[in-house]
């Protein structure tokens, strides 16, 4: 478990494992703080007493980005180099094998807006703010905004936000698809660890199964997608979980079963 002072921290209760970033005054991502979200993401998806994960930069900013003061120094060979470590942390996120659920208060900006775009559902204050302004740099998004902003909001609205590297209020991002929920900024994190809580005594495995059915599905054609579900649904009837919850359907009715994970 991560120590309070880390600029990166798991903390988890409840069942719901929370990372969250801390780096005043902005939550600037560098190398350090990657390389550390990563680590969190990795003990997130190994830990069984871990049934989903929310991200949150706390109450005044998600992240507002990579720390440009680190990255401008860098030459080609080393950025070659350091962008994989960047990619490696943001898709280690992606790929917890758990709901996940980022809480966005304030500024998620080029690297934090990214940073988001990795969780499964995002939940933000009325007051947030997203936007890939990388291209005001002269570059452009490195960890995945190219990619997963395009397949949550299609390409013609990610091109132009991209393009222009404009902000993005909270309230158009609602409208979009950017993020799933708007509530009071007060109210984002309970909110987001609410959504996670209930996830606390699931079925783990057809929770582990529904999510990579659906992220590896859609970078494939349908019928290779419709066998990796086939596949994965099949699977599912070797497990306890699922000899539990048809047998308490059938005996109680829906929504009674109590899964073990196995």
């Amino acid at each position: 478990m991560s120590q309070a002072g880390e600029v990166v921290r798991l903390e988890v209760a409840g069942g719901v494992g929370t990372i969250r970033i801390d780096r005043p005054r902005m939550n600037a991502l560098n190398a350090d703080m990657q390389r550390r979200i990563q680590v969190a993401a990795q003990e997130c998806g190994s830990r069984s007493d871990i049934a989903a994960v929310v991200i949150t930069g706390g109450d005044q900013v998600f992240a507002a980005g990579a720390d440009i003061k680190e990255m401008a120094g860098l030459s080609y060979p080393e950025m070659v180099a350091h962008s994989t470590v960047l990619q490696a942390a943001f898709s280690a996120v992606a790929r917890i094998p758990k709901p996940v659920v980022a809480a966005v208060n304030g500024y998620a900006l080029g690297g934090g807006c990214e940073l988001a775009l990795c969780a499964d559902i995002r939940i933000a204050a009325d007051d947030a703010t997203f936007g890939q302004p990388e291209i005001k740099l002269g570059v452009i998004p490195g960890a995945g905004g190219t990619q997963r902003l395009v397949r949550l909001v299609g390409p013609s609205r990610a091109k132009e936000i991209i393009f222009t590297g404009r902000f993005v209020p909270a309230g158009e991002a609602l409208a979009i698809g950017l993020v799933d929920r708007v509530v009071p900024a007060a109210d984002v994190l309970p909110t987001a660890t609410a959504w996670a809580r209930q996830f606390v005594g699931g079925p783990s495995l057809a929770l582990r199964a529904a999510k990579e059915c659906i992220d590896s599905g859609s970078e494939v054609d349908l019928e290779t997608g419709l066998k990796m579900e086939r596949q994965q649904f099949a699977a599912l009837f070797a497990t306890e979980d699922r000899t539990i919850g048809m047998t308490s359907f059938v005996e109680q009715g829906p929504g009674k079963a109590e899964f073990r994970g196995r």
